[in-house]
């Protein structure tokens, strides 16, 4: 098995990792992962559908399949001057630090009670508190956690200046920890410093007292709601005042910068607060639609066209010196993170088997709960059958249903008993055994791209042109082609996200480089008919006008029409299947294809062959990669490895199935070679009688 590893920020850098299975361990993934990103194990942060692997665990236990994505951060600090002062103070916070070890070990810390060691000696705690930058000790801020690119609500604890070594280093060199380059900087950088720092002379003093530069300050902030996570160390350039208006709807425009909720595994879940950059304002009687770039971290790396669907929890930016950093009610600003518990929210009123008392559900007494060991739901002691006077004192504890009967346990020489759940299911009174290959448009996903939103348009990172699967409804688990059976996937509204080739209709042309596609509809499909012949006019509405939308040019119901500039128009990824084999040479021989990406040139309608009319798409190739046909293609797909790829299992069935037919053919051959000798036994003793 194998699996694809990218950078975590901008994704530029991806590889494939061979030689896997489900039983690897993550520890061996990292050591796999050291040339390449050129990073120790130990500065390496992996990453799956938004949880952190851990060392000790498998790709198993993360769910991790066939050709999935596994997002990879590494962390490089700058060369440590004192080995044993950097590991003092390293904070264990689960939240990305953007100061590094060296800085911490060569800072000194200081607070509202605490004072800071100059030249001249210690001052007093009341010139420590002027002592500060643009923040002081107690407010309460926004802070990014830079490794997801997020803004929580925090506070500060403490603050730290560098040691003016450090600070010296620190302005030669920027370390990215994301890509591990050393950047130096341009001498025009340091001039627009030095012109800064000549500015804020003016500011750097308070009542005769030296303030330090807010460069070289390092706060101390704690993350409000995270308990389990300790102080994270950041500059000032990653916080701001906490954010405490919220925008009313004919407040906001195209092009503002706003914080919004977004998640981006289930966009239609509540999830982390991000910056929002408005691309699309649309009113409606019942809701409001609002459309942007989800900016992530401080590299400025965004997702593009995300739809927010709490809208009316959009607040202000507030940006340092136009508002005042104090609240007097923190509380009142408080917002709405993604919770705990996806199933009731962690709404305290709620009863919940999930989170609480997996047997009455309820959230009282969690001190007097006990947790499965196996299946980590909690029970009440009183709940439990028989109930319990206190909590066992065992190294490990099994809920009842997890809990093995030792009377159902086979015992050396016995057989396997079938279990009574297995017997009621549907499968068990069926002679009916689904077979590879029979009924695979309609089989359930097994799993779900999350790497981009359902309507992206344009490529979907890590897939590359040329790639082949064995069935259809892989190519809507990788998000190429999400339908499992319809051949245009889009929205009315939006315009069209990609198309499958598969020789459905009679009317296509396909040339390669460019090919004429028959809309849908027309047909009586009924009696759960997959095709049929057309039986009536086909209407530019649907699926048809969101292929339509993706033309650059206004939508025209009658008479269709053509764009000036065909390259500014929406970008459809299209799929060939070896079902339109028949019809063009351009389709691949086994499975389906992925192309690339190809825009609408112009869409008219006309009769068809039938008698009826069909709208009629121009599609024409506009990707940078070689179509997969050519010889530029060929090469491509050859050195990145790219053959069909099968389901799990699949191929290991198939030798099965056919290890079962020869030994059935062996079997009935020797069966009849015994009773060819037995006849002729017979009779050659007649004839002897």
């Amino acid at each position: 098995m194998w699996i694809q590893v990218r950078g975590f920020v901008d994704g530029k850098k991806s590889i494939r990792v061979d030689g896997l299975s489900k039983l690897t361990k993550i520890e061996e993934l990292r050591e796999k992962l050291v040339e390449e990103f050129n990073a120790p194990p130990e500065h390496q942060r992996l990453f799956f559908r938004g949880k952190q692997l851990v060392d000790g665990h498998s790709l198993f236990d993360y769910k991790v399949g066939l050709n999935e994505i596994v997002q990879i951060m590494v962390q490089k600090p700058p060369p440590q001057l004192d080995e044993e002062k950097s590991e003092e103070g390293k904070p264990e916070s689960g939240f990305c630090s953007e100061v590094s070890d060296s800085e911490q070990s060569g800072s000194g810390s200081y607070s509202g009670d605490a004072a800071i060691a100059t030249e001249d000696g210690p001052s007093s705690s009341s010139e420590v508190n002027k002592l500060r930058g643009h923040y002081k000790v107690g407010d309460i801020v926004d802070a990014m956690d830079i490794s997801m690119g997020a803004w929580f609500e925090a506070s500060i604890t403490s603050i730290t200046i560098k040691s003016p070594k450090t600070t010296e280093e620190s302005n030669e060199q920027i370390v990215d920890q994301n890509q591990n380059e050393t950047v130096e900087k341009t001498t025009e950088q340091k001039e627009k410093k030095e012109e800064k720092c000549e500015d804020m002379e003016t500011e750097s003093k308070v009542d005769g007292i030296d303030l330090p530069e807010e460069g070289s300050l390092i706060y101390h902030v704690k993350f409000e709601g995270y308990d389990d996570n300790e102080v994270a160390n950041l500059n000032s350039k990653y916080m701001r005042p906490r954010a405490r208006t919220v925008l009313k709807w004919d407040e906001m425009k195209v092009g503002d910068l706003v914080m919004a909720n977004y998640n981006s595994d289930d966009p239609a879940d509540r999830g982390f607060w991000y910056d929002l950059e408005i691309t699309s304002m649309k009113s409606r009687r019942t809701s409001n639609e609002l459309i942007g770039d989800v900016i992530l971290g401080p590299a400025g790396d965004s997702l593009k066209d995300c739809k927010i669907k709490f809208t009316d929890e959009i607040y202000k930016i507030e940006k340092y010196g136009e508002t005042s950093i104090d609240l007097e009610d923190p509380s009142s600003v408080r917002r709405t993170n993604q919770p705990d518990c996806n199933v009731c929210k962690d709404n305290p009123d709620k009863k919940c088997k999930q989170c609480a008392c997996h047997k009455c559900g309820g959230k009282e007494d969690p001190d007097k709960q006990l947790m499965c060991d196996e299946c980590d739901m909690a029970y009440h002691l009183y709940c439990l059958d028989p109930p319990l006077a206190s909590i066992p004192d065992v190294d490990e504890w099994y809920c009842p249903l997890c809990k093995n009967d030792a009377s159902e346990v086979v015992q050396a020489g016995q057989k396997l008993k079938e279990s009574k759940k297995k017997a009621k299911m549907a499968s068990s009174k069926s002679s009916c055994k689904r077979d590879w290959g029979k009924g695979m448009a309609c089989v359930g996903r097994s799993k779900i791209c999350t790497i981009v939103p359902p309507n992206h348009f344009g490529e979907i990172p890590g897939i590359h042109v040329g790639t082949q699967w064995k069935f259809r409804v892989q190519v809507s688990e990788v998000g190429i082609h999400r339908p499992h059976v319809a051949g245009i996937h889009g929205r009315e509204i939006e315009g069209a996200y990609s198309i499958v080739l598969a020789g459905g209709y009679e009317d296509d042309e396909d040339n390669g480089e460019e090919f004429t596609y028959t809309g849908s509809g027309g047909r009586d499909l009924s009696g759960n008919k997959r095709t049929a012949e057309q039986s009536c006019d086909q209407e530019l509405t649907k699926m048809n006008q969101a292929l339509a939308r993706n033309c650059n040019c206004p939508l025209d119901k009658k008479n269709g029409g053509e764009a000036k500039d065909w390259k500014a128009g929406k970008s459809v990824r299209v799929v060939r299947s070896c079902k339109g084999r028949k019809h063009s040479k351009y389709a691949p021989e086994d499975g389906c294809r992925y192309d690339g990406i190809y825009k609408i040139v112009q869409y008219w309608p006309e009769k068809g062959k039938s008698g009826f009319r069909v709208w009629r798409f121009l599609l024409r190739r506009d990707d940078e990669s070689p179509a997969p046909w050519t010889k530029m293609g060929k090469k491509l797909i050859k050195e990145h490895g790219l053959t069909v790829q099968y389901p799990d299992g699949y191929l290991e069935a198939m030798a099965a199935k056919e290890k079962e037919k020869e030994l059935k053919k062996k079997g009935k051959s020797k069966d009849g070679d015994d009773e060819e000798k037995a006849e002729g036994t017979s009779k050659g003793k007649r004839k002897k009688n």
